[in-house]
């Protein structure tokens, strides 16, 4: 869906329908909701039907990070977001990636702790509501809960698993 999703926001049109005017940023928030909902089912089909693989334990966090990243990067671009906070965002996402990789190899998982799916709730209400006309302060205040939430969900995985970052063995 992350593809039809960047085509309806690049493309910028609009029509009318019915009598009522459809833009494109409108049908790109559709997708991005539906893309959003789908993601929330998928994990709870797998988790009730035990059905969590390998493939889906790597591709469900990408593609919830490429759905993210290319909203926030829109965002920017239009400037509604400013793009130190998405590369705030994206230090974090890199780190804590980079974590688990570490943790992998020395045989080790690292559950997605409760701060982390407060942030990727946030993050994703947040976008959703700047796709809508919102007034200066509450773009604000969505950045603000951006921003702390990531900020806070990774320094949590970090003092969580600072072991895991010890290079003795």
């Amino acid at each position: 869906m992350i593809p039809v999703f960047l085509v309806l926001l690049y493309l910028d049109f609009e029509f009318y329908y019915l009598g009522f005017l459809i833009k494109s940023h409108y049908l790109a928030l559709a997708v991005f909701i539906i893309a959003a909902l789908t993601d929330v089912a998928d994990g709870i089909v797998a988790r009730t039907r035990n059905q969590i693989t390998d493939f889906g334990k790597f591709m469900d966090p990408l593609a919830d990070k490429v759905l993210t990243f290319a909203a926030m990067l829109w965002f920017v671009e239009v400037g509604l977001m400013p793009a130190w906070l998405v590369l705030i965002v994206i230090i974090r996402e890199f780190m804590v990636t980079g974590m688990r990789l570490v943790a992998v190899a020395k045989g080790r998982v690292i559950a997605a702790t409760m701060s982390g799916k407060i942030k990727t709730v946030v993050t994703i209400v947040c976008l959703i509501a700047m796709f809508l006309p919102l007034p200066n302060w509450l773009l604000i205040v969505c950045w603000v809960l951006i921003g702390v939430t990531t900020v806070v969900s990774g320094v949590e995985y970090f003092i969580k698993n600072r072991d895991i970052m010890n290079l003795e063995k």
